[in-house]
């Protein structure tokens, strides 16, 4: 996407990436069992540490209550009841199979829904429940910190957040807001500057979150960045969110005269995040996407996921093509607001990020089958996970295996060999 791209979406070209790709197979690593892979992270923190690495973000939400396909919102289109699925063979298999009561995943206890609290207490729900599935554990938290700097006489800080998990517009560009507050209280608690990096790594649709925080940070594209604060301000005051409302007030002038950061660069990793919305370059350092992918393909276009109809219903629950949650989440698809307010702010804002809109939209972009976003490296890494179990709780649908504490070396590893070499 180009600079200034100002909320564009991301154009989902078919081409060959070329040498912005790379393709890796993962060997799982139990970190806390292994001296040598104690040994390879403590030289990953040194490499970290030399490049400027003062912190770690985990960003994450919850696979679980999230309607993480998106149903609800193509159900609001239509869907099955309208007849858009005729003459597509398959389609109609595809979306039972994707929606909320019959896709396999359970719902959190108490009938918890969206926005999700960024405390302890939601965390621990999430370690219980989820485990490391889709999930940056706090264990993932404690070994990350305790292999990165083992040899570092200056410690990189990591830390864990926990997104609203809230799949729609709005949600998101409330995250984006949220992010830049947190991003500056970072700053300035840890005194960060120039030459110093902060590193996010973002799983799932965080890293839309993202996205919208790298169009929010181009100093020059004032109308369309004012337009979406304005949408996100009048929204926090009907629906109760003086918290937002204060934090665009906080960080409003910092973007406008990039000064947010005070000078330090802010680089990101995705990890299966459906493509989206557009990135814009011009706000970040360095990026980097990650999918768990495994070619399904016989035409040669190997770096394209398998959007084949009626076939697709059959790979899918035992994740034998890799993630099918970054495939199938894409335009046309979200979680639908809980109020008529918020539903209206959410028409708002997705005539600025994402203007196409319908059934048909959802299934052409579903159908182009791009794993990699059109700005950033992107890596095609087989995380191993298709076992020929057709238990969700064992793949989320290619979805967990990012976060798993046998992924973190291999993770790590790519992250600054891609980035940091």
């Amino acid at each position: 996407m180009p600079i200034e791209n100002s909320f564009q979406h991301d154009e989902m070209s078919r081409k060959n990436p070329g040498e912005r790709l790379t393709v890796r197979e993962m060997t799982p690593s139990a970190l806390s069992e292994s001296s040598s892979g104690q040994d390879a992270m403590a030289a990953l923190g040194k490499r970290l540490s030399h490049n400027g690495v003062r912190l770690i973000v985990l960003l994450h939400g919850s696979i679980m209550g999230a309607d993480i396909f998106g149903v609800q919102r193509l159900d609001e289109l239509g869907g099955l009841k309208r007849g858009y699925s005729r003459g597509v063979a398959g389609l109609d298999a595809l979306l039972a199979l994707m929606r909320e009561g019959n896709n396999g995943i359970s719902s959190l206890p108490g009938g918890l829904k969206p926005p999700l609290a960024n405390d302890e207490q939601t965390k621990k729900l999430l370690d219980d429940r989820l485990g490391d599935a889709g999930n940056f554990t706090n264990g993932y938290l404690e070994l990350m910190k305790q292999s990165l700097n083992r040899r570092l006489d200056h410690p990189i800080h990591c830390v864990r957040e926990l997104w609203s998990s809230e799949h729609h517009h709005l949600g998101r560009g409330v995250a984006a807001v949220s992010m830049l507050g947190r991003l500056r209280d970072w700053v300035e608690a840890h005194k960060l500057g120039q030459g110093d990096r902060i590193l996010v790594q973002a799983h799932g649709q965080a890293g839309l979150v993202l996205s919208l925080v790298s169009n929010l940070f181009c100093v020059t594209a004032t109308g369309s960045r004012t337009r979406l604060l304005d949408l996100l301000s009048a929204c926090a005051s009907q629906v109760d969110r003086p918290d937002i409302a204060s934090t665009i007030q906080r960080v409003a002038p910092l973007l406008s005269n990039g000064t947010l950061l005070n000078g330090a660069m802010l680089d990101v990793v995705t990890l299966g995040m459906p493509v989206r919305y557009g990135w814009d370059p011009s706000g970040l350092c360095k990026l980097l996407h990650i999918v768990n992918h495994r070619n399904m393909r016989t035409d040669g276009k190997t770096w394209l996921s398998k959007m084949e109809l009626p076939q697709i219903t059959m790979e899918m629950p035992i994740a034998w093509g890799g993630d099918y949650v970054q495939e199938l989440a894409v335009a046309g698809s979200d979680a639908v607001p809980a109020t008529d307010a918020a539903k209206a702010a959410n028409k708002a804002l997705w005539e600025l990020v994402e203007p196409f809109d319908g059934f048909e939209r959802w299934l052409e972009c579903a159908r182009r089958a791009v794993r990699i976003p059109s700005e950033g490296l992107g890596v095609l890494a087989d995380y191993q996970d298709s076992t020929g179990s057709t238990n969700v709780r064992d793949h989320y649908y290619g979805h967990a295996a990012y976060t798993r504490l046998s992924a973190m070396l291999f993770n790590t590893t790519t992250i600054v060999h891609t980035l940091y070499s």
